[in-house]
């Protein structure tokens, strides 16, 4: 990038809590060092707010984006005289319920805003994409003048974190989630679908809460730790790759962020990043609990398998954790099911069938016990250290 190109601006904000004047105050601050917000949105247009509501939690888990950040952008969009919606596409379960066991829907009632059709879709097909051409996305996303998307960091053990590009995912409709993740087992091409997916939706700007983020077992099981910003940009590739910088992991280690490049999407360099508020230095946690190693493809044949089998992470199941809920045999989406009872014995844990393991980690993702975790083999911890 030469002197004279742009280079994509991304605010970083000073929050220290989720008082709802102090959210506000730093997500108007937020958008005008990006421009304001009449970059963002007209009077009249219809916006579809995206939390991250990937299963119902309360807010004090950090599973979902936290109230007052929808509270407080869907402040902002009424008084620029958007007419707003809000909504996601859970792992499992409605909209609805969902989103007031996470305190979502308290907010969406108490300003008058509708919650938009998350539960069905219809097919549009993507002619730029780089790789999937065909998405199936929801009713509400499609039905709106535009979206902004609210997404909250966590860690994630298939793209090393999740944010800005992968909250986009829940436009996608219920269990048909599932199956972008059985039609691309490889992770580097699940993330160049997420990158489609943005590429498709051009989400008008990405705000993402991590006023307290979540390490470790992410992104249902990990621990809250508080980071004390919020991060606001038009170029969600960048956006995640400040929120890596905060978390002292390399972008070039989360898989969206190439192909996010090559779509022209956003850039992932440093150098080509503008961050304008507070110094990002001044908010690094160097002991933030993430996998710091690069993704490992699950593509090929035979050879490949096998070396998958012996080389990747794999979910692994705590017996003493577990209580036979059957929520990871639910959300497994290959056929036959890669985690299930042994002998159709519901009263044992569930197993699992690395020869048919994808390395999703579905399981991971939706166990509510938190009873499965990502752990690395022998001969990876030896070839990958």
């Amino acid at each position: 990038m030469n002197a004279t190109e742009i280079k994509s601006k991304v605010a970083l904000v000073p929050c220290a809590s989720y008082d709802d004047a102090e959210v506000l105050a730093a997500m108007k601050t937020g958008i005008d060092l990006i421009g304001g917000i009449g970059c963002f949105v007209k009077p009249g247009e219809k916006i579809v707010l995206k939390p991250n509501v990937l299963i119902g939690a309360g807010p004090d888990k950090c599973v979902c984006t936290h109230p007052a950040i929808l509270r407080a952008a869907a402040k902002i969009l009424l008084e620029a005289g958007a007419v707003v919606t809000c909504g996601d596409s859970p792992a499992f379960g409605g909209t609805s319920l969902n989103m007031n066991i996470a305190g979502l829907k308290q907010v969406a009632d108490e300003l008058g805003i509708g919650l938009a059709d998350f539960s069905h879709g219809r097919e549009v097909m993507h002619k730029e994409a780089l790789l999937n051409h065909r998405f199936v996305i929801a009713n509400g996303v499609l039905d709106a003048d535009g979206l902004i998307s609210l997404s909250k960091l966590k860690t994630h053990s298939l793209t090393r974190m999740t944010g800005a590009v992968k909250n986009q995912f829940g436009c996608v409709p219920g269990m048909l989630k599932n199956q972008q993740h059985a039609r691309m087992p490889d992770p580097f091409n699940f993330a160049t679908m997420l990158v489609d997916l943005n590429t498709l939706i051009r989400p008008r700007l990405f705000i993402m809460d991590a006023v307290m983020a979540m390490e470790g077992n992410g992104p249902r099981n990990g621990k809250p730790r508080k980071l004390g910003v919020l991060l606001l940009s038009a170029d969600p590739i960048a956006l995640d790759a400040v929120a890596c910088k905060l978390i002292d992991l390399d972008p070039a280690f989360v898989p969206t962020s190439a192909p996010g490049e090559k779509s022209g999407l956003g850039t992932y360099h440093y150098e080509n990043i503008e961050i304008v508020g507070a110094k990002v230095e001044d908010y690094i946690c160097r002991d933030f609990d993430v996998v710091r190693k690069p993704v490992v493809s699950t593509a090929g044949g035979r050879v490949s398998k096998f070396m998958k089998n012996r080389f990747s992470p794999r979910p692994t199941i705590d017996k003493s954790l577990c209580n036979q809920c059957g929520t990871c045999v639910k959300n497994c989406p290959v056929t036959p099911k890669a985690v299930d009872w042994v002998g159709g014995d519901k009263t044992r844990p569930p197993a699992h069938n690395y020869n048919r393991c994808i390395r999703c980690f579905c399981c991971q993702e939706t166990c509510p016990q938190g009873a499965i975790s990502v752990k690395e083999t022998l001969l990876g911890r030896i070839f990958y250290r």
